[in-house]
């Protein structure tokens, strides 16, 4: 029994310091993958957008576009009164044209 006692006893011996190289070489595997990969960078920060440059920048185009139409409403009025003045010095002359025609028949 002792030789089998012995014989196991060496066995263990034997796988113990199998399963140390085997740790050993696991640890160094490790450690090379971890020196090959590069550490994570942390994601980029966000740069800051100035909102009140763009809220300005909203407001003035609503004003503007407010003082095109309004341009745009008082050219049409021009545009009209141009065109009853133009009517009524038209019908003034017609009338005029007339009268001088009415008066050379006499």
């Amino acid at each position: 029994m002792s030789d089998a006692l012995k014989g196991a006893e060496a066995a263990v011996r034997e796988a113990t310091t199998n399963t140390a190289d085997v740790a050993q070489i696991v640890a160094a595997v490790l450690a090379a993958q971890q020196a090959a990969t590069p550490a994570p960078q942390p994601p980029a920060p966000r740069p800051n957008r100035p909102v009140g440059l763009y809220v300005a920048a909203g407001i003035g185009g609503a004003v503007a576009l407010t003082a095109l139409a309004m341009a745009a409403a008082l050219l049409a009025v021009a545009v009209a009164v141009g065109a009853v003045c133009a009517t009524v010095c038209l019908l003034v002359l017609r009338s005029v044209w007339q009268d001088m025609q009415v008066g050379r028949r006499r």
